[in-house]
């Protein structure tokens, strides 16, 4: 995500916290992320830091969890794009922009 944010600024990403079971801190870690609000928690999380407990009761971690069901996604990454179109998987940031400019 950073590699295309840096190459182009008309991109943005939204992040949906979706912790799978097989991480066991994921879910207390992406609720401390949701309840702080904090991209500076986030990025420790993605580097494996820990994280403070969360400081709040959020039921966003489990309406994700039940949407990414819904959707049908079973994985992280996954990339859905302003068309619609679900790429489950890591993507190279070249791979990335050429999606969202497919006309």
């Amino acid at each position: 995500m950073k590699k295309v944010i840096k190459e182009r600024k008309d991109i943005a990403f939204y992040t949906i916290l979706f912790p799978l079971p097989m991480h066991k801190e994921a879910y207390a870690k992406s609720k401390a992320i949701i309840c702080e609000q904090s991209l500076e928690l986030l990025e420790a999380a993605l580097e494996k830091k820990p994280l403070p407990a969360p400081g709040c009761e959020t039921a966003v971690v489990d309406e994700n969890i039940k949407l990414a069901g819904e959707l049908g996604i079973s994985g992280t990454p996954a990339v859905i794009f302003p068309n619609g179109t679900l790429i489950p998987g890591a993507m190279a940031a070249a791979d990335i922009i050429k999606q969202i400019d497919k006309k």
